[in-house]
C-alpha cells in the first residue's frame, strides 16, 4: 500500500476516524495494528523482520539500563558496550543480508577473477524489505541514546514498537528519535480541527509535488538515463536538471504526505526539506536536504569519529568515511557509493579552500551577503549538486559516465527535439511551470506560513483553494489505466 494508491485514500480516513473514537488507552494499540497491516501489504514476510528488529533493539535497551546498574564501573561500561554491539551486529546483519549481500558477493568475485583465480558469482535470490534501511536506523538510534544515557528505555513494549513502525514515516522517513517521537505515544491526542486542516493541506502539497511535478518529470528522465549515449548535452542537461527535481518533489512530497498525515492524528514529525536547492554550499545543502538522515549521520557516526575537534586531515577523513557511508546506505550499487563520496569531497576541498575563499573576497571587496553573490553561490552549489544526481540516477557507473561525456556532445533541437523525450511540448511546459510552482513556494514560504495564510481566509476563499488544488492533482496529476504511478524513489532504500 503507498501512499498513492487508492487502497491508502480508504485506509487512512478509516484509521483517523476509528482513532479518535477509541479510549486513550487503546489509541496505541490500534496504531499499531495499522502500521503493520500497512507495512504488510507489501508483503507479509516484511512484517516479521520489522518484529525482529523491534524486538532486539527493546532488549537491547533493557539490557543496556541493567548493565549500567551494576556496582563495578567497568563492568557496567563493559556490559553496556556489549549489548550496543549485540543490538548493531543483528541488526546490520538483517541490513547487509537482505539488501547488500548480492553486492559484496558480485565485489568478491570480481577481486577473485582479477587475480586471475576462478570464482563463480552466487546470486541470493532475496527481495529487499521496503524501507529497511529506515526502520533500521531509527532502531539503532535509539539503542544509542538509551547507551548514552539521553532517555530511559522504554518499559512498554507496544509503544516501542509503533515506534519502530508508525505507518506515516515508517518506509521512507522522516528517521525520528526516540526522544522526539516516543513520548507523543503516551500523550493524549484529541481531534484538532485546525491541526486537521494543516496536515490535510500538507498532504494535498505532497501529492502535487509527487503527481503533478516529479512524476511528470520522471517520464523525460526515464527516456534519457534509459539510452545513455543516444542523446546531446543539451538533452542529457535538461534530464539531469529535471531528475534533481524529480527526486526533490519524489521524496519531499513523500514527506510531507507523511508529515501531514501524522499532524492529522495529531503527531509531530520532524521537517525533513528546507529549501535544499536555494542552498550556499553543499555543507548548507546537507542541512536543508533529507535533514534527518543528515542528523543521524553527524550525531551517531560523525561526532563518534572525532566530527570537526580534530585534526584537519581526519576532519577530511571523517567527512569522506561518512558520505561514502551515506551513499552505501542508498543503495548496494557503486553509482551511490560515488554519489556519496562527492559529496564528501565536495565539503572537503570546501573546507580546505575556505581560508583562501575568504582572503580573496577580502581583496575584491565582494560582500558575502549581496544578492549577486548569495545568487552565484547558490547557483554554483546547485550544479554541483545536480553532476552528482547524474551516478544516483545512471544504472551502471558506465552510464553516468557516458552521459557525462555525452554533456559535450552538440546539441540539434531542431524540429522540437526536446519534445520528442517522453513528454509533449505542453507536458514539458507543464513541468517546467511545475518546478516554478515549487520553487516559488519554497521562496515564500521562507517568511510566511502559508497554511495559516490560507486558513485565515474567509470560508468560501479556503474551499475554493481546496477544490482547486483537488482538480489541479486530478487534472495534471500522472496516473490513470494508461499509466503505471512510478513509486516513491526513496521507496527502494
Amino acid at each position: 500500500m503507498s501512499f498513492i494508491s487508492g487502497s491508502f485514500l480508504l485506509f487512512f480516513p478509516v484509521v483517523t476516524i476509528v482513532y479518535f473514537a477509541l479510549p486513550q488507552k487503546l489509541r496505541w494499540f490500534w496504531l499499531l495494528i495499522a502500521s503493520y497491516f500497512f507495512y504488510m501489504s507489501w508483503s507479509p514476510q516484511y512484517g516479521i523482520l520489522l518484529a525482529v528488529s523491534t524486538v532486539i533493539t527493546y532488549f537491547s535497551g533493557l539490557l543496556i539500563e541493567k548493565a549500567g546498574a551494576l556496582p563495578d564501573a567497568a563492568q557496567a561500561a563493559k556490559r553496556k558496550k556489549l549489548w550496543v554491539a549485540v543490538s548493531f551486529v543483528l541488526n546490520l546483519g538483517i541490513l547487509v543480508v537482505f539488501k547488500y549481500l548480492n553486492f559484496f558477493d558480485e565485489i568478491y568475485t570480481d577481486v577473485i577473477s582479477s587475480m586471475g583465480m576462478s570464482a563463480g558469482a552466487m546470486k541470493f535470490d532475496l527481495l529487499l524489505p521496503v524501507g529497511i534501511s529506515f526502520y533500521t536506523f531509527q532502531a539503532l538510534s535509539y539503542t544509542v541514546d538509551v547507551y548514552r544515557g539521553d532517555l530511559r528505555p522504554e518499559r512498554h513494549f507496544g509503544k516501542y514498537a509503533l515506534f519502530v513502525s508508525f505507518f506515516p514515516q515508517l518506509v521512507a522517513g522522516p528517521i525520528e528519535k526516540s526522544k522526539d517521537l516516543l513520548h507523543q505515544f503516551s500523550e493524549i491526542h484529541r481531534f484538532d480541527y485546525d491541526r486537521a486542516r494543516r496536515g490535510f493541506l500538507l498532504m494535498l502539497w505532497g501529492y502535487f509535488q509527487k503527481m503533478v511535478v516529479a512524476d511528470r518529470l520522471g517520464q523525460l528522465v526515464n527516456t534519457v538515463y534509459g539510452s545513455p549515449g543516444k542523446y546531446s548535452g543539451a538533452e542529457v542537461a535538461v534530464a539531469s536538471i529535471f531528475f534533481a527535481f524529480q527526486i526533490y518533489c519524489d521524496f519531499g512530497g513523500y514527506s510531507n504526505i507523511a508529515i501531514g498525515a501524522a499532524q492529522v492524528l495529531g503527531f509531530s514529525l520532524t521537517t525533513n526539506f528546507s529549501r535544499p536547492y536555494f542552498s550556499l554550499s553543499i555543507k548548507e545543502f546537507w542541512r536543508r536536504w533529507h535533514i534527518t538522515l543528515g542528523a543521524w549521520f553527524r550525531d551517531y557516526l560523525y561526532i563518534p569519529l572525532g566530527g570537526n575537534r580534530c585534526s584537519l586531515f581526519k576532519q577530511c577523513l571523517n567527512l569522506f568515511l561518512v558520505f561514502a557511508v551515506c551513499g552505501l546506505w542508498h543503495g548496494a550499487s557503486f553509482t551511490f557509493v560515488i554519489w556519496g563520496t562527492l559529496h564528501g569531497l565536495y565539503q572537503i576541498f570546501g573546507l580546505l579552500l575556505k581560508p583562501a575563499r575568504r582572503k580573496a573576497a577580502a581583496a575584491l571587496n565582494i560582500d558575502p551577503d549581496s544578492r549577486l553573490n548569495r545568487f552565484l553561490r547558490a547557483s554554483f552549489t546547485f550544479v554541483l549538486v545536480d553532476f552528482a544526481w547524474i551516478f544516483f540516477r545512471a544504472g551502471t557507473v558506465q552510464d553516468a559516465f557516458t552521459l557525462i561525456g555525452s554533456l559535450f556532445r552538440p546539441a540539434d533541437l531542431s524540429g522540437g527535439a526536446l519534445f520528442r523525450l517522453g513528454l509533449t511540448a505542453p507536458e514539458f511546459f507543464a513541468g517546467i511551470l511545475g518546478i516554478a510552482v515549487v520553487l516559488a513556494v519554497d521562496v515564500l514560504s521562507r517568511k510566511t506560513d502559508l497554511r495559516a495564510l490560507l486558513l485565515e481566509k474567509r470560508p468560501a476563499v479556503r474551499w475554493t483553494a481546496y477544490f482547486s488544488a483537488v482538480l489541479v492533482i486530478l487534472i495534471l496529476g500522472i496516473y490513470g489505466s494508461q499509466y503505471t504511478a512510478q513509486q516513491f524513489i526513496y521507496f527502494q532504500f
